[in-house]
């Protein structure tokens, strides 16, 4: 599976969010809050059940 990550710098954190899953890690280097983020998620993944489906929408937002 294919997610997307946003990861910003807070103090001496750098924060890793999973846009998709709502999925959050921390790592002192970018590299660390990658390996965090990617151990979290497939945590988060392992965790659904059988009937549980990931899949894409999109929601309309004014004119």
């Amino acid at each position: 599976m294919r997610f997307t990550a946003v990861i910003t710098k807070e103090g001496k954190w750098y924060i890793a969010h999973c846009v998709e899953l709502g999925v959050v890690s921390q790592g002192k280097t970018i590299e660390e809050a990658q390996a965090n983020l990617k151990e979290a998620v497939e945590l988060c993944i392992e965790s659904f059940g059988r009937e549980d489906l990931l899949y894409p929408f999109e929601v309309a937002i004014g004119e």
